[in-house]
């Protein structure tokens, strides 16, 4: 059964992040925040590819799959339907190649972790390209960590 596992590392400093993915044996991550930076140390795109690297965990950024800014102040603002509806449209307006390619990608890669800030995945895009996966393939198993 194809399986993928989402994680937030809102809650988390970057060895607890490397923890839970290793204890989970995710092998891959793939960023889908739109910015690729935080303000946390250790969580921005080059310092958490090569933290996560030093694990052998192997690191990815697909902004493609992140939430523009234009969409991402509805999930903050707790617009959760408005947020899922108008990102759901951004994708497939904007990045539908993309979320087909991780579709196709998932029954032979590597066991893959979606990656963004939020520690709660009903309030994150995550849930929303998560349920498009499940659509196209509804053996998809989806763990949350």
């Amino acid at each position: 059964m194809p399986t993928i596992w989402t994680i937030g590392y809102e809650k988390l400093l970057p060895p607890e992040l490397v923890a839970e993915l290793g204890t989970a044996g995710v092998e891959r991550v793939i960023d889908v925040r739109f910015r690729p930076q935080s303000r946390r140390p250790g969580m921005s795109k080059t310092r958490l590819g090569q933290l996560l690297g030093d694990h052998g965990i192997a690191y990815e950024s697909r902004r493609e799959l992140g939430t523009p800014a234009d969409i991402r102040f509805l999930f903050h603002a707790g617009k959760l339907d408005e947020a899922a509806a108008a990102f759901r449209a951004h994708v497939e307006a904007h990045a539908l190649e993309d979320l087909e390619r991780l579709g196709a990608e998932l029954d032979h890669g590597p066991r893959t972790a979606l990656l963004c800030l939020e520690a709660d995945p009903a309030t994150c895009h995550r849930r929303v390209l998560t349920d498009a996966l499940q659509v196209r393939h509804p053996d998809l198993r989806v763990v949350d960590l």
